[in-house]
């Protein structure tokens, strides 16, 4: 306990760092995901091939190259100037969104064809169908794996503690300069993502329950 009370100022700046990172990558990764999944199922194969290739581009990257990109390679690019929570949320927007989109194009898929021909019949186009009658039906059936999406996320946070961004996972590195047992020091980060992960299972778990009924 003494660890943590003596440290309370390096969690609390940790803590905030990782929820910080988490809910901006999670809005960024949702919205982003949504789109490129309408890419994957859009009529038009130009763009079916671009959603195509950035999920297979990002998915097989490992997040620490992606990371290491926006830390090191964009800044020699001279382009807009970001700070490294910016570049870091970028990074973990831009893979994350390649799961989301492969979560929402399964989702879609479980949408009965007939549902998308109906809405053509009426008139509706290919985004007033996506959005206003696929979607909201899709999203029923990907609560569970897209809250684990979510879940692995908020642990993918660690990673930028080799960026530059401090969050839970630098925490360790300011307790062994301390002087404090490391190990115990962890096992506290460890019960803060225990913490930080309950309210997701939580959330989870009602949004099946309500919409398993309706579906």
């Amino acid at each position: 306990m003494d660890v943590l009370l003596d440290n309370l100022d390096v969690y609390g700046r940790g803590l905030v760092g990782t929820i910080g990172l988490f809910v901006v990558a999670a809005i960024g990764s949702l919205i982003l995901g949504t789109v490129m999944a309408g890419l994957r199922v859009s009529p038009v194969p130009a763009l079916r091939s671009f959603g195509a290739l950035y999920v297979t581009v990002l998915r097989n990257t490992p997040l620490t190259l992606v990371l290491f990109f926006f830390a090191f390679a964009y800044p020699r690019l001279e382009l807009v100037e970001f700070s490294f929570f910016t570049l870091a949320c970028i990074g973990l927007t831009l893979y994350t969104a390649a799961f989301v989109c492969e979560v929402v194009r399964s989702g879609i898929n479980t949408v009965p064809v007939g549902q998308a021909e109906a809405a053509r019949a009426l008139g509706f186009g290919f985004t007033q169908t996506l959005g206003q009658i696929v979607l909201p039906q899709a999203v029923r059936a990907v609560v569970p794996p897209m809250t684990n999406i979510q879940i692995a996320l908020l642990k993918n946070t660690t990673i930028a503690s080799g960026f530059a961004v401090f969050q839970l996972g630098n925490v360790y590195s300011v307790l062994s300069e301390r002087g404090y047992n490391v190990l115990v020091g962890l096992l506290w980060v460890a019960l803060f993502f225990v913490v930080l992960v309950v309210p997701l299972t939580i959330l989870q778990r009602r949004l099946d329950a309500k919409w398993g009924v309706a579906r």
